[in-house]
Parts: C-alpha cells; structure tokens; sequence
C-alpha cells in the first residue's frame, strides 16, 4: 500500500519537472513569463477599463483589487483548461508504464499551485506599494484558495475523464469559461450599476464568490 503511494508522489514530482520545462522550452524569457503573463494581462484591462472607461473609481485601491481577481481567475482556469487533454496527451506514457491515471491530472494542479505562488508575491507587492492594510480576516484567505483548488480540481478529473471519450469537451469549456470570465465580478465591482436580482444570479458562481471572499479578506 505505501510502496504505491511512494511510487505515485516520485511519479508527481517528475511530472511537474517535466512540465515546467516543457512550458517554457525555448523561451528567451524562460520563467519569468509565470509573472510576466498576468501582469501583461493586467496591464491591459486597467488600462481600458480604469482609465478610459473609469471602472472601479470608488473602490479603494482598485487596481489590487483588479489584479487579485485575475491571478485568482487564472489559477481557475489554468488548472481546468490545463487538465483537459491531460491524460489524453500522455496516452503513450499510460500505455508503457502501469500507474494511477489521477497522478496526470495531479501534475498539472500542482504547476497550477507554483505559478499562482509566484503571482501571489506580484500581489503582495502591489499591496505594500499600494499601501493597503492587512487585517485579522486576511488568516482566511488560505482557506479561500483552498477551497477553490478543491474546486478547480474536482472540475478538473471530470472533464479530463470526460474529454476521453468526448472530444467536444474541449470546445465546450472554452466557451463556458469565455462566458464565465464576464460574468464573474473580475473587471467590475458587484455592487457596479446592476440590478439587485442579477447580482443575486452572478454571486451563484463558486468562483465569484471566493474571489469576493478573497478581495474582502485583504
């Protein structure tokens, strides 16, 4: 029983070294791209939404606010988009060597988990350059993150489960989380210009809510 699980955590842990590698192969900036990437992202929206559309006027610290919810969304959708054809891609590899096909989908979770670490420290960073001040309710905030991994990964073995024997998966989520990345309050405030029932209807969403959660404990 132990030896299993010993060989399963080794298994993981190659994994993940291998998907780093991977992931930024050829790369000139190699794995700065982790912080570069939200960042960029980042960068574009505040710049639409905040200055030329004057999103978020009246929320206090409003770019921590907007950057938190995007390296939150991205550690979402890194983990669910990213386990899609993840066991599907290592066909070759189930075939040649007898191990626990959850080990596949666990690997790219925890890439997921070391890329938001590096993106949260960016936060911090914008925090203390914005001043913000940490209070009791942030020692929750482990506990959000922990629950929307608990969340991305469970989404994450029924669709990579799911896209074995249905390719259309694949198409289907992307345009689900498409939908869901406008209607999570990520670039506006919930309490923005919309009627009391919408955002009844929008707060439904796991992910939302954690995201609040999480904005309102920092």
């Amino acid at each position: 029983f132990l030896q299993k699980y010993t060989y399963s955590i080794i298994l993981l842990k190659q994994l993940v070294k291998t998907d780093f590698k991977l992931r930024y192969q050829g790369s000139v900036l190699g794995y700065l791209w982790s912080l570069l990437r939200p960042l960029a992202i980042f960068l574009i929206l505040y710049v639409v939404f905040v200055r030329f559309l004057g999103v978020g006027g009246g929320i206090p610290h409003f770019p921590v606010y907007l950057l938190l919810g995007i390296v939150l969304w991205n550690f979402f959708m890194e983990i669910t988009t990213g386990s899609i054809a993840s066991i599907v891609g290592k066909g070759d590899l189930l075939r040649k060597i007898s191990f626990p096909k959850y080990v596949i989908v666990a690997a790219g979770t925890a890439s997921a988990v070391i890329n938001f670490l590096i993106n949260l420290v960016v936060v911090a960073v914008f925090m203390i350059i914005s001043g913000v001040d940490i209070s009791r309710s942030a020692l929750f905030f482990p506990l959000l993150i922990l629950e929307l991994l608990l969340l991305s990964s469970g989404i994450a073995f029924f669709l990579s489960a799911a896209y074995v024997k249905f390719r259309d998966i694949g198409y289907i989520w992307e345009v689900i989380v498409q939908g869901a990345f406008y209607a999570t309050p990520i670039l506006y405030p919930l309490d923005a210009p919309i009627p009391l029932s919408a955002q009844k209807i929008l707060i439904l969403n796991p992910v939302a809510q954690i995201i609040q959660d999480a904005r309102h404990g920092l």
